[in-house]
């Protein structure tokens, strides 16, 4: 049931009243970022593309304009379906029982949109620690793989733990395992009900709290199950339990402290990861890792240790300045050592982490290895090394992931860590990862992506160059099947055609495509090249839409290779003064072309022309771009002839 009109005015006034008074914190803040104007834009204009760009870029979905609107509200009152269903999945809230939540609802422009908000609640809004904080509730009820290494017994019940997350968020086990980290079993007070013990536990593993902490079949009151939950709460230092448990009657309310608790793990554990994990890394000689020997009893509660070694060769030697021949051992030439110190050798390292197979299970991979009859999963003397078959930069990425759910990658190592989630089943870093590789070059901005093409000889301009190679990465969208990398390398490629076009790799790159269809027909497309093509229509039809030129476009929005051709000779016929004469424009027009094929002959002159690809002199750049579109489509066609190709 939707709320009146003045339902809604009321409801507002009270959501006010308890924000203002500290008891809710406003869901909705207001947001007068550039950013976050741009998303309601977006959000205006049904624009899914530019939607998730913001989005993965951590514009706030959930925050307000000045007139209290947020970009589910105005998506839903614009009618685009496919947008509001997006931004729901993305952690939009649409709760019933706010005011923005009723407003939306109320606001929506058509019963499809209106249900699918109807269906939504903020239990299934992605919330992005959700994912994490569920598996850490998971782990107190997982028998498979194991992963607990300390019991706490009671007279009725034991409850298999982990000491990592014991010592992470409570301060009486942080110090209780760390002067005896050999523990394993721990005997809990029998005066205290079993109860009291579920409700601790729950909250230390980020699960719901019950709005009823005793069941009916219990013996032990509603009373003492209270009194033993603050008796342990003080002992163990968890302050925050009590909120949890009394703001369990007003959803709203729970949700917050819930979301509250979540973040406050995330920082308790990524501390601990840091500390324990990152902080006690091992560099070794990667000849001698089988030499490494960690116990089972260790200070940080590692049950095994991931292995990366580092890009290089083994038995590198020196081959820099100081570099000497040797006559029957005896070191000659400049800078000459002792027969000892001739050998230097670049040897290959390897980095060990020591890590929890409770997180590491996030990923199917190792919950896999560590289930299965693996070697991995079997007792050892030691704690096992398992090797990752990745750079150390890309693994404490991973390892960051699957302890904190944070993602920052780095372009250089874009394509490295999308290999390696590939492998490792995750795939939120996976499109992490091809996100960073698609945002930071973007096919239609001026952010480079491998290298920069500059002609002109020992005159030309240095430019930064970034680390990632376009070819790699269009290989690496067809290998790993990530349509998004696809799209990203034909629109990068079309948007600097010219640069690419005559070289030998961007040939091979497109038979390659064509080898994609196992049984190509005559009829079949080169997908690469349809997708190239689209984009470089969608390049120049965009430069003709900011010019107003709209009769260069046909009545899909394409660039018209008609018009374009006519453009183009008439600005080749201009600048060399020539022009054909058009009559409509009367004798102005034939005293005009004189002095503009003049004009054009005292810009040459002066350096500040404007040529086509194949150094033609035209009259404007818009020339030059109905000139450039017709000369990359014949270029197109040239590469087609030469592989013998019919596209």
């Amino acid at each position: 049931m939707v709320l009146r009109k003045d339902e809604l005015e009321a409801k507002l006034k009270d959501d006010l009243e308890l924000v203002r008074s500290g008891v809710l914190r406003d869901d909705n803040p207001l947001d007068t970022s550039k950013e976050f104007n741009e998303l309601l834009e977006a959000c205006r204009r049904g624009d899914l593309k530019r939607t998730q760009e913001l989005i993965s870029a951590g514009v706030n979905i959930n925050g307000k304009d000045r007139f209290d609107y947020t970009p589910l509200i105005v998506a839903s009152l614009c009618g685009h379906y496919e947008l509001v269903e997006l931004l729901l999945e993305s952690g939009a809230l649409a709760e019933r029982d706010t005011f923005q939540g009723e407003r939306c609802i109320y606001n929506a422009l058509n019963d499809k949109i209106r249900n699918l908000l109807l269906k939504y609640d903020y239990s299934k809004s992605t919330d992005p620690l959700q994912p994490w904080a569920a598996h850490i509730s998971a782990l107190l009820s997982r028998d498979i793989p194991k992963t607990s290494d300390i019991t706490l017994i009671t007279l009725s019940k034991s409850f298999e733990l982990h000491k990592f997350l014991l010592s992470a968020r409570t301060p009486y086990f942080q110090r209780k395992l760390a002067e005896a980290p050999g523990t394993e079993t721990w005997k809990l007070p029998h005066s205290i009900p079993i109860e009291s013990f579920q409700v601790v536990l729950r909250y230390l593993y980020l699960g719901d709290i019950p709005r009823d902490i005793v069941d009916a079949r219990s013996n032990s009151t509603e009373e003492e199950v209270l009194t033993g939950v603050d008796k342990i709460s003080k002992h163990l230092e968890i302050d925050k339990l009590w909120e949890a448990i009394l703001s369990g009657s007003d959803r709203r309310l729970a949700r917050q402290r819930h979301q509250d608790e979540v973040n406050r793990a995330q920082g308790q554990i990524e501390g601990f990861f840091q500390e324990k994990v990152l902080g006690h890394k091992m560099i070794v000689d990667s000849r001698k890792v089988h030499e490494v020997k960690w116990p089972h009893d260790n200070s940080i509660f590692a049950d095994c240790l991931l292995r990366a070694d580092e890009g290089g060769d083994e038995d590198e030697k020196d081959e820099g300045p100081g570099k000497q021949e040797e006559v029957n051992g005896i070191p000659i030439g400049p800078g000459a050592r002792s027969p000892r110190q001739h050998s230097t050798k670049k040897v290959k390292k390897s980095v060990l982490y020591p890590a929890h197979k409770a997180m590491l299970i996030r990923s199917p991979y190792f919950e896999t290895m560590f289930s299965g009859p693996f070697r991995e999963a079997q007792a050892s003397e030691h704690l096992h090394i398992i090797k990752v078959d990745c750079l150390p930069e890309v693994l404490e990425i991973i390892l960051t992931f699957l302890y904190t759910e944070k993602v920052e990658c780095p372009l250089e190592l874009g394509l490295d860590l999308l290999y390696a989630s590939d492998m490792l089943f995750l795939d939120k870093v996976k499109n992490k990862a091809a996100v960073a590789i698609s945002t930071l070059g973007s096919g239609n901005n001026n952010v480079l992506v491998d290298r920069t093409h500059i002609h002109g000889g020992d005159d030309a301009l240095e430019v930064e160059v970034e680390p990632i190679n376009v070819y790699d990465v269009i290989h690496a969208a067809w290998d790993l099947r990530v349509q998004r990398l696809e799209e990203f390398s034909a629109r990068y490629l079309a948007y600097r055609l010219e640069d690419y076009i005559d070289e030998e790799e961007f040939m091979e790159l497109i038979q390659e495509s064509a080898a994609r269809l196992k049984t190509r027909e005559e009829t079949d497309t080169i997908e690469l090249l349809d997708d190239i093509r689209y984009y470089l229509s969608e390049r120049f039809r965009l430069r003709f839409e900011d010019a107003g030129l709209d009769e260069m476009l046909d009545e899909n929005g394409e660039v018209d290779p008609v018009a374009a051709e006519l453009l183009a000779s008439q600005g080749k016929n201009v600048a060399s003064g020539d022009a054909p004469r058009n009559e409509s424009l009367g004798k102005e027009n034939d005293a005009a072309l004189p002095a503009k094929a003049g004009m054009m002959e005292a810009l040459a002159s002066s350096g500040g022309v404007v040529r086509t690809l194949d150094g033609e002199l035209v009259e404007d750049e818009f020339a030059s771009d109905a000139i450039n579109y017709q000369l990359l489509l014949q270029k197109i066609d040239t590469v087609l002839e030469k592989l013998k190709l019919d596209a």
